[in-house]
């Protein structure tokens, strides 16, 4: 299944985020793809906030320490592969480890480690600027258990 969807403001993008979090089992994996600015960090907040994360101000994008965990429903992590050189560089990260039934991953920058993820079919989320605070939101893969199909941002 694909859904593409119109954000028009960080708060919409942290909401789309929230639907999805409350929604989610356990054992998901969600590459996030986009520019910078375009509000991967912001989606990945909501998603968090609807999966029960306790403390909201600690969802930053964990650019220098490369792996962000949050406790909720599940146990949250939150990887930023842009500063990884090499698909090894990320698997010395653990992750592995980090996929489990209680677990979520997200991954942002997921274009630098697509070929490592591939082969488990991760939640595919490409965000893209169409205005300066406008953002276009395309959803692939999503399990069938998470309904957007009436997620109007608007």
């Amino acid at each position: 299944m694909e859904l593409t969807l119109t954000s028009n403001s960080p708060e919409q993008t942290v909401e789309l985020g929230r639907r999805i979090g409350r929604q989610l089992r356990g054992g998901e994996v969600f590459a996030i793809y986009g520019p910078l600015g375009s509000g991967k960090t912001r989606l990945i907040k909501g998603i968090a906030a609807g999966a029960g994360a306790e403390d909201l101000g600690n969802v930053t994008s964990p650019t220098f320490v490369l792996v962000n965990q949050y406790e909720g429903r599940f146990d949250l992590y939150h990887i930023d592969a842009y500063r990884l050189e090499s698909i090894a560089e990320f698997e010395m990260l653990g992750f592995d480890d980090f996929c489990y039934p209680q677990s979520v991953v997200l991954i942002e920058w997921a274009d630098k480690i697509e070929p490592a993820i591939r082969r488990i079919e991760p939640v595919r989320v490409e965000l893209a600027h169409r205005g300066e605070h406008t953002r276009s939101i395309c959803i692939r893969d999503l399990p069938s258990y998470i309904d957007l199909s009436q997620a109007s941002l608007e």
